[in-house]
């Protein structure tokens, strides 16, 4: 019997540990990945990965984590889920690669049209199926440039949009994702974004803080796109005023340029909607996808009006892996999964425990200057208390805390003062509530 397939209900709700944190197994791999692999693929925790169920990562030692974080928002609706595998699996008996710009297959056709429907507007769209969330924005801001004809891109201080060479240039912060990896693509600039608990303004007051800065500092007529996630990632999950994203794409709109949505993190039933920009009222002219939208596989996609999606020549846009018809074949299994509807709801289930947990936390933890998120896809920031002043160095230290009691935590933001849960759909409120009495004897501990 494996842990995870331990009865005990009890069990069920809490990490199992069986060794030290990291265990003897993991350090002896975590020895061998020092000397095999470049250092430029960093660590967070070293623990090595034997298995994973639902909500649960089983490291090498048998120890059993309560994950919170799903590979990043990519196991969105669970560890293993039995439907993916299934997909995944026949498709391997069948083909496992042929490239879709040379001999297509239906799932590639199946999932652009399943992007259509769900993206957010009625408007006739067409995708790209590419590899990674960094492919896509690269994609989206070559299809931009393609449609406009003009040269500049426009990014929100507080993004990030990945590691290749164009995307880091969009990235607010330079350490680790910059640093050295110079020169940047040239033609990306970096403006205002909407960040309430620290700027204090309202949609409206925002809106006209970062146009300001595109019409002097850009200029209408050189602006090819304007690039935003509607709920910040790694930024740290910050949500913006109400109304500011809706401002920023009717200006676009009047102005010719694309408004690109990078939906990687906060698409796909994360925030208990297809899309975070249904949250706000928004319609973007392209929505990038990518984590979620495979469970697990690598697939990334590019979504948006027929028109703009059309303007590249044909043979512009494509590479050998993109639209991979296993991944393909797990992304529809994903998307019958998110149609039943259960996967929201258990994302506004997670959101309000958490939001009245964290909530609760922040009434004895002073340090907490705030809660925010949407659905599964919370975050609370830690601050200097009576200030919006980052407080240093605690959010590293509640997420080891957490760790040696196996709950696994991911850090954010800017100044990496946020602890944010991208927790799997399949988490129950019990799950929730564990982690949250761990959190609260972390700041107990810590503070």
């Amino acid at each position: 019997m494996s842990v995870l397939d331990v009865p005990d209900t009890a069990v069920d709700s809490k990490p199992l540990l069986r060794t030290e944190v990291p265990g003897p197994r993991s350090r002896e791999l975590h020895a061998r990945r020092v000397a095999a692999v470049s250092r430029g693929a960093g660590w967070a925790l070293p623990v090595y990965i034997d298995s994973a169920e639902g909500p649960w990562l089983v490291d090498v030692d048998g120890n059993r984590f309560l994950d919170l974080g799903s590979g990043i928002g990519v196991t969105t609706i669970g560890h293993r889920n039995r439907s993916v595998i299934a997909a995944a699996a026949e498709q391997l008996e069948k083909v496992t690669h042929t490239l879709f710009t040379v001999t297509p297959y239906e799932g590639y056709v199946r999932l652009a049209e399943l992007l259509a429907q769900k993206t957010p507007g009625t408007h006739a769209k067409k995708s790209l199926f590419v590899n990674s969330g960094a492919e896509a924005v690269e994609n989206a801001v070559k299809i931009a440039r393609r449609h406009t004809g003009r040269r500049a891109v426009a990014a929100l201080d507080h993004a990030f949009h990945g590691r290749t060479n164009l995307a880091m240039a969009m990235n607010h912060k330079a350490v680790p994702y910059v640093t050295g990896f110079g020169p940047l693509a040239p033609d990306v600039y970096r403006v205002p974004n909407s960040y309430p608990y620290r700027d204090g303004l309202n949609g409206e007051e925002a809106a006209a803080r970062t146009i300001a800065y595109l019409e002097q500092r850009i200029g209408a007529a050189d602006l090819a796109a304007v690039i935003a996630e509607p709920i910040q990632g790694e930024g740290g999950f910050i949500v913006p005023a109400e109304g500011y994203l809706a401002a920023l794409q009717e200006w676009a709109t009047a102005n010719g340029v694309v408004f690109i949505a990078d939906e990687i993190q906060s698409g796909l039933g994360r925030t208990g909607t297809w899309f975070a920009s249904e949250h706000f009222g928004l319609v973007p002219d392209l929505v990038l996808t990518a984590k979620g939208i495979a469970a697990g596989l690598p697939l990334a996609g590019v979504t948006g009006r027929a028109e703009i999606m059309d303007a590249a020549q044909p043979g512009g846009l494509g590479g050998t892996f993109g639209g991979n018809p296993v991944s393909v074949a797990a992304a529809l299994a994903v998307f019958a999964e998110l149609e039943r509807g259960d996967h929201f709801a258990a994302a506004h289930r997670i959101g309000a425990t958490l939001r009245k947990g964290l909530t609760a936390l922040a009434a004895r933890h002073p340090v907490i200057g705030d809660v925010r998120g949407h659905g599964a896809m919370m975050a609370f920031e830690l601050s200097v208390p009576g200030t919006n002043e980052p407080r240093q160095g605690l959010a590293p230290a509640v997420a080891e805390f957490a760790a040696q009691r196996g709950v696994l935590l991911l850090t954010a933001g800017s100044d990496g003062n946020v602890i944010r849960f991208l927790p799997t759909l399949a988490t129950t409120d019990a799950q929730v509530e564990h982690a949250l009495t761990v959190i609260d004897e972390a700041l107990a501990a810590h503070v």
